[in-house]
């Protein structure tokens, strides 16, 4: 057997999500006691608890035919195990044998590869919503004026207060630890760009929508959206914008990204 073998035993399920069966892992890795290999299974998951992971997203309770006789075929329980379970598995497996050692190599440049994958989505992404909240800022900038908003700071503030709990511009800045010239949305990452794009474009629409001019309606339109906004991500459970951490400022993320490019096209 080699390093390929945890690749055929690769499963899709039917939203094309890949998995393995935790009892024909088993097998490969030559734990000839499924009792065993739970003892394992049950280490993984604790880790993956360590590592504030959903253990029932990564850990599913399945049912698997396995054989038990010649033409002779029997349901046990068991598990679907995400690629990441699978890497768990084999760091806590017995390192002694040759398939576990196999095993390791195997998920751990495949855990990396959608380590990359991932960050590769999330780094255009960012960059798609940071050039759109630049635009529709111009447009809520635009509106505004037209409105007869006279102090724009103020007015852009109300946004944030109810979206962030409290906080204003500066508040913010402060929290994300910037410094004095960074601005506070070139470090916000996919998440919380997408939601105070939300706020701004509703803010912008709902203003010219309802034809609302003057200083204090404005802002107190401005105000309302960052609130409910703030109430969607609550009623969905989501992570509050304050809550979620500074990345690095979008300007090294489209270098990073351009660099990538380049070098993907010098190999075609």
């Amino acid at each position: 057997m080699d390093i390929k073998i945890f690749e055929q035993i690769k499963k899709i399920n039917e939203y094309h999500q890949e998995y393995w069966k935790a009892r024909e892992l088993a097998k490969i890795l030559w734990y000839l006691d499924y009792r065993n290999f739970t003892n394992v299974v049950e280490k993984a998951k604790i880790a993956c608890i360590n590592s504030w992971f959903d253990v029932e997203e990564h850990f599913g309770d399945i049912n698997e035919m396995v054989e038990i006789g010649s033409w002779t075929t029997r349901s046990f329980s068991s598990f679907s195990l995400s690629r990441y379970a699978c890497y768990l598995i084999v760091q806590n497996a017995d390192p002694a044998k040759e398939m576990v050692a196999l095993g390791q190599t195997y998920f751990a440049l495949q855990t990396r590869k959608q380590e990359l994958q991932d960050q590769n989505l999330e780094d255009k992404q960012r960059i798609y919503l940071r050039k759109e909240m630049k635009t529709h800022n111009k447009n809520l900038a635009s509106t505004a004026n037209k409105a007869w908003v006279t102090n724009y700071a103020n007015f852009t503030d109300a946004g944030y207060i109810w979206l962030y709990g409290g906080m204003r511009q500066s508040d913010i800045h402060k929290n994300k630890q910037l410094k004095k010239d960074e601005k506070i949305l070139d470090h916000m990452n996919s998440e919380e760009l997408a939601a105070n794009l939300f706020r701004t474009t509703q803010t912008e629409a709902k203003i010219r929508r309802e034809s609302i001019t003057g200083q204090d309606k404005a802002t107190l339109t401005h105000y309302e959206i960052g609130k409910k906004v703030r109430k969607t991500i609550q009623e969905i459970w989501g992570t509050m914008p304050e809550e979620l951490p500074s990345v690095e400022n979008i300007k090294l993320t489209e270098k990073r990204v351009k660099s990538s490019s380049k070098k993907w096209l010098s190999k075609k």
